[in-house]
């Protein structure tokens, strides 16, 4: 397929092949990133649904053979299993900077992604639990290293070509998180949880077999490590881990003994921890006195971007959860008299996505040859206020669904396209300015300093879930879709200043 979608960049025999005008390795991390996303949002498309199977807040109809849970615990555990796979990418970034290389991690990744997928075939709590650590871990460890080999194939940050490569990869992302639904969702809810989660498994398997035969297209700087780490600090650093997790262990094992362990003793401490580790890293790397000025500076600007990615967050990935289970439950489940699986809603996202890329990264340019682009601030300010107005006419299902009344499905379309004009105007774009905002020693880290912001957002609504907040009351949803809109208005507001901290970055 890769293979197929090159063509001679400028039509003459023996000349460089390019993958629509871009370096030739982007084929193959498209490819692997779409496998990739087929397996994660595949699986993805079913955990709320299986976790709640069999449960008082299953839909009636739902398959059996699920874990039962209640609505509160199964939102917080999508939550908090959504905060820990980006808070990987933190810790996977590191290794691409300091141990393996960009390539390499992503070649272990995808060995750990499978080996999780796998553990979900079998039936069980501990099983199932331990799947989602791994694929946790691995995906983390992928996300960052593929993104900085994109960053890679170009010719430094003002590269022309840059914007439109990042957002050509997020169109494969989406192809592989459109299918995963039709096809490892609808086998997984109407036949067989399990052998859904298989299938999920066969998927990364593909994407690893196709970035081992492409690396050969990838850039030179994709194998170098970055910042090596020496020996003595490796050692200086498994003792403080080696410390960490005893220290973990034991306080855990005590609170068993006494009798008062609970979900609570996870669900609270863990996204508490998860939003300490975003202001303890950009702090630290501020602090770094090896970044030059104009470093610094930058910086300081992409702590705006940040913030404004977490308010985002919040509710753009509460798709998976609330909006999922509310369909379940709360919608006809039928469009023009055809009855669908839940789990298809998962792929109206990535469907729109596809239809609205290009044309979003046709405007951007078109927009630039007229001097007439929005900057980056401005673009993330455009997308606070459409995803907090999606939540606005969340409002109207909720109300209308209130007394048992089952709503038409056409209440979530609506709102999944009105989250995905907002993500074409802040998540490639945020991947995009990230990279070149990223200090040079940090280069793969930053990657990983980016998915932070999604694990802040859904670790924020996790703890809102476990101190009482309804997710799907009519309150809590204004306050989120209010507080979005707001900051939007806020980081306009403020442009200006953001835009002089940033330098030659635009």
């Amino acid at each position: 397929m890769a293979s197929s979608l090159t063509k001679d960049s400028t039509g003459t025999p023996g000349s460089e092949k390019t993958f629509f005008g871009h370096p030739r390795g982007l084929a193959t991390l498209f490819m692997t990133e779409m496998w990739e996303r087929f397996s994660f949002y595949g699986m993805r498309a079913l955990l709320t649904l299986y976790l709640v199977s069999g449960g008082v807040d299953a839909a009636k109809d739902a398959q059996g053979g699920g874990l039962a849970m209640a609505f509160a615990t199964a939102t917080a555990i999508y939550g908090t299993y959504n905060a820990v796979v980006y808070l990987a990418a933190l810790p996977g970034g590191w290794f691409g900077d300091r141990l393996w290389g960009a390539r390499k991690a992503v070649t272990v990744a995808s060995v750990v992604i499978i080996a999780g997928h796998l553990c979900l075939v079998f039936p069980g709590k501990p099983m199932f639990f331990i799947g989602l650590a791994l694929i946790a871990i691995g995906s983390g460890l992928l996300k960052a290293n593929i993104s900085t080999m994109v960053a890679h194939l170009y010719e430094g940050p003002n590269d022309p070509r840059r914007d439109g490569g990042f957002t050509i990869f997020y169109i494969g992302v989406n192809i592989g998180a459109f299918i995963a639904p039709l096809t490892i969702g609808t086998i997984g809810e109407k036949v067989n949880w399990h052998l859904g989660f298989g299938i999920a498994a066969v998927g990364m398997a593909l994407g690893l077999v196709q970035f081992l035969f492409g690396t050969r297209h990838l850039s030179a700087e994709s194998d170098k490590v970055p910042n090596p780490l020496p020996v003595s600090e490796r050692n200086a650093l498994l003792k403080k881990v080696a410390i960490a997790v005893g220290v973990i262990a034991a306080f855990y094992a005590t609170i068993g003994a006494l009798g008062v362990f609970n979900q609570k003793w996870i669900l609270i401490p863990l996204p508490l921890a998860i939003l300490a580790v975003p202001a303890f890293v950009l702090g630290r790397i501020k602090r770094d006195k090896d970044l030059t000025g104009e470093e610094q500076s930058k910086m300081t600007a992409y702590i705006w971007f940040f913030v404004a990615a977490m308010m985002f967050w919040v509710i753009y990935d509460q798709g998976g959860s609330t909006l999922s289970l509310f369909a379940s439950t709360n919608t006809t489940g039928e469009v023009l008299g055809m009855d669908f699986p839940i789990s298809w809603f998962q792929s109206l996202n990535p469907l729109f996505i596809m239809a609205l890329a290009p044309v979003f990264a046709w405007l951007w340019l078109w927009l630039a040859r007229k001097n007439q682009e929005p900057s980056t601030i401005v673009k993330f300010a455009m997308g606070l206020t459409v995803v907090g107005g999606s939540f606005f006419v969340f409002l109207v299902p909720l109300g209308m669904s209130s007394d048992g009344t089952l709503v038409s499905p056409m209440w979530l379309v609506s709102i999944y396209m009105m989250q995905t004009i907002a993500e074409l105007c802040i998540s490639p774009v945020g991947l995009s300015v990230t990279t070149k905002m990223a200090p040079r020693k940090y280069s793969s880290q930053m990657l990983g300093v980016w998915f932070l912001a999604v694990s802040a957002g859904s670790a924020s609504l996790t703890l809102a879930n476990q101190t009482g907040a309804n997710l799907k009351g009519m309150g809590f949803v204004a306050l989120e879709a209010s507080l979005a809109a707001l900051a939007g208005v806020a980081i306009f507001m403020y442009r200006r200043k953001v835009r002089a901290l940033m330098g030659d970055v635009h």
